[in-house]
């Protein structure tokens, strides 16, 4: 398999993503791309700076208000952010990253710091599937707002809303997640199935 980087999305308004050491398998070995400087990102739709988060290099990743406003405007769910590893390809293989979210200090209250990763993504991010984290459901009080801390989504066609509406609690699970708190993403993407790891535990099969 030839080395290759997925994408870095970062989905709705007002949150704060960080994301460190980045790891994706050829055939036989792990090869790393450590996320520890801002060469070779481009941003769409997002900010992105080079920090030291909890005692770790990381990439910061904030929405941008007016991307924010424009997604408030239209309700069919679509939309977001997303970060660009250039000279990167996937298909299939493993995703292995660490990333830490939380709502910035405007966010309003439904902000959840989202933050995730797209994968197969063709020159120009016309479509890309992706999975993501919504750090602020995983200790909510209501059980509903739990089950909503992982998702997986394909843009632009099958995008969150559209996956909850038609196939509700198929493409969203639960799973333990504290705002700010580093997690492991383990993500194993072979033909149409998905299979998403976090902090260890097996979430969800996709396919």
């Amino acid at each position: 398999m030839k080395f290759s980087v997925p994408r870095i999305r970062m989905q709705l308004r007002a949150s704060t993503a960080l994301i460190a050491a980045l790891l994706v398998p050829a055939a036989v070995a792990a090869t790393p791309a450590p996320l520890d400087h801002c060469k070779g990102l481009q941003p769409h739709n997002v900010t992105v700076d080079c920090v030291l988060y909890r005692g770790r290099h990381a990439v910061r990743v904030r929405s941008l208000p007016s991307a924010d406003a424009a997604y408030d405007a239209q309700k069919s769910g679509t939309g977001g952010g997303i970060v660009l590893l250039t000279g990167s390809s996937f298909h299939n293989g493993t995703i292995d990253v660490d990333v830490a979210g939380k709502p910035q200090a405007n966010a309003p209250a439904l902000a959840r710091g989202f933050v995730g990763i797209a994968f197969r993504v063709p020159p120009g991010a016309s479509r890309y599937d992706y999975v993501y984290i919504r750090p602020a459901n995983g200790r909510a009080d209501d059980q509903e707002r739990r089950n909503h801390s992982t998702q997986y989504a394909s843009f632009p066609d099958n995008e969150w809303l559209k996956l909850r509406t038609e196939s509700p609690g198929k493409y969203e699970s639960y799973t333990d997640l504290i705002p700010g708190e580093w997690t492991h993403l383990k993500i194993e993407v072979n033909g149409v199935k998905m299979r998403l790891y976090v902090n260890g535990a097996r979430n969800q099969r996709y396919w």
